[in-house]
């Protein structure tokens, strides 16, 4: 039987366009999760590398590659479940790159990936404008994993906004949830917050969201505050405004308490 209670931990950093150092400052702040007794740690969206949109294409990477093979390494050193958050998948024949999460055990092995199925193209006039689909393509197919420490469920940051994928990933039993995100500070700030806790509320799930910080280098400038939510919709922790690592602790009898007190998932009349 697995742990009913351990703590999880999102890493809160800003990513530039060297690899090498951001797989390094992701390292050092996945270690500092681990020494505050993390059993699961959680990457944001993209954390080895954002650059200019012009050189995603060239800068992806097959999986198993070369950071996920670091990941690997290092969840197997550390003795913990680990999230790559997601790094840009290189697809066949030079094609359009997926957004990949990639989640490992801790015996370093990868057991689960999820290409990101939603693409942020907006325009938000006098904010942001944004087209993931010019060099990303959607994937098509859900993920989740059982675990040492119970069903976890993935998805990237976009994808927050469209709860069928929420829901199915809970019918199919996700008690976590993972969002690794690199959030606009516009929809960030109008938005970040309510919809986390909106997932966690309706489906009666924990949800770990990992965001970047800061400056990318194409100039958009990333929300943070990361945030680790419970099956009730509580807030257990909240990032500063800087380069940081959050820990919680996830408590599956409180999950199972919720559900049963409060039994929305076994009422639902519409499915989607």
């Amino acid at each position: 039987m697995g742990a009913r209670r351990f703590l999880a931990a999102a890493v809160q950093l800003c990513a530039g366009s060297d690899k090498a150092v951001n797989l390094d400052k992701a390292e050092a702040l996945v270690r500092e999760a681990a020494r505050q007794g993390a059993a699961l740690v959680a990457l944001p969206e993209v954390f080895n590398w954002r650059g200019a949109q012009a050189e995603e294409i060239a800068s992806a990477e097959p999986i198993p590659g070369p950071t996920t093979a670091r990941l690997g390494r290092l969840a197997q050193a550390l003795r913990i479940h680990l999230l790559g958050g997601s790094v840009l998948e290189r697809a066949g024949s030079g094609g359009k790159a997926f957004n990949t999460s990639c989640l490992f055990n801790p015996r370093g092995e990868l057991i689960a990936s999820y290409r990101k199925a939603h693409l942020f193209d907006i325009d938000l006039a006098g904010h942001v404008t944004m087209r993931e689909s010019d060099t990303r393509q959607g994937g098509g197919e859900l993920a989740s994993a059982v675990t040492e420490l119970g069903c976890i469920g993935l998805s990237i940051c976009y994808d927050l906004r469209f709860p069928e994928l929420y829901r199915q990933l809970t019918r199919s039993g996700a008690q976590i949830i993972m969002v690794p995100s690199a959030f606009t500070f516009p929809t960030g700030a109008a938005h970040w917050e309510i919809l986390l806790r909106a997932r966690a509320i309706e489906n009666q799930v924990y949800v770990v969201a990992p965001d970047q910080i800061g400056h990318s280098p194409s100039g958009v400038n990333n929300f943070g505050n990361s945030l680790i939510v419970d099956p009730w919709g509580k807030p257990l922790a909240r990032a500063a405004d800087r380069e940081l690592v959050i820990v919680a602790e996830i408590d599956l009898d409180y999950l199972d308490r919720v559900r049963r007190e409060l039994p929305c998932l076994d009422h639902v009349k519409f499915v989607v």
